[in-house]
């Protein structure tokens, strides 16, 4: 694991964005692992601009989503679906088919959890995971005791996760559904490389335990301490728990592999 600290949220969006089209630059088909939530709007204004000033192009690229709420038709103004198209997908030239979601209202949910492990199979696996963290240390919808090999399967959610996610239901977390579809913590180990970004103050002390804590299953997000190519990018107010900050931003100014980033 790395930790790169920038000075502020835009400049750590920008840096990921960067990461992500360093990545479908060399390989133009590459297979993305997406996230959603505010941390992410940063990033994919960043990416659109990315696309729209540079040529950036996401033709060839397939997506795969985490998460997807249960019960929600994509049309609704909550669903990830909605929040992709909305912040990305329409901005850009990725091809409909190539975006890929768990299907929150398919009959059979087990079967759909099991059809959408598959498909990232049969893609090749991810090339790239973005990633953010709840405030209980969750990456995707993993919530505490998540065992740490799981894979895409159906999680009831908790009233912090709700409340947290209720800005996207007129701030009525009531509205937020209880449970929803997600890749399990062993499916986002597998992908070839991780980005988990974090910002502001409120994300410090999670930040903290799943970057220098123990890996425990409490956390989920802990388990990226297990990945041989996860960087975590943080803003200043959300390494204000980090014990090893200095030496992060030591690294990141004399390492030669982020010259081109500083």
């Amino acid at each position: 694991m790395e930790v790169i600290i920038r000075p502020d949220a835009d400049q750590a969006a920008a840096l990921t964005a960067r990461l992500i089209a360093q990545e479908v630059r060399l390989r133009p088909n590459a297979v993305l692992g997406l996230a959603t939530g505010r941390t992410m709007e940063r990033v994919y204004n960043h990416l659109v601009r990315l696309h729209q000033t540079e040529g950036l192009s996401f033709r060839e690229c397939r997506t795969f989503n985490l998460d997807e709420y249960i019960g929600l038709p994509p049309e609704h103004s909550g669903s990830f679906a909605y929040y992709m198209r909305r912040h990305f997908f329409s901005r850009v030239d990725l091809r409909p088919e190539n975006a890929h979601l768990p299907n929150g209202l398919a009959a059979d949910l087990p079967a759909e959890c099991a059809r959408y492990e598959a498909l990232i199979r049969q893609s090749g696996g991810v090339d790239l995971q973005l990633l953010g963290i709840g405030p209980d240390g969750h990456i995707g919808f993993n919530e505490p005791l998540s065992a740490l090999r799981s894979r895409t399967r159906e999680k009831a959610l908790t009233s912090s996760t709700r409340q947290a996610n209720a800005d996207a239901f007129g701030g009525d977390f009531q509205q937020v559904p209880c449970r929803a579809i997600t890749m399990g913590v062993g499916t986002i180990l597998e992908a070839k490389r991780c980005i988990l970004l974090a910002t502001g103050e409120r994300k410090a002390a999670i930040v903290a335990q799943a970057v220098e804590g123990p890996i425990t299953a409490m956390v989920s997000a802990s388990a990226l301490q297990l990945h041989p190519r996860c960087v975590v990018i943080v803003d200043e107010a959300a390494a204000a728990g980090l014990d090893g900050a200095d030496y992060y931003r030591w690294l990141f100014e004399h390492e030669p592999e982020w010259e081109a980033f500083r």
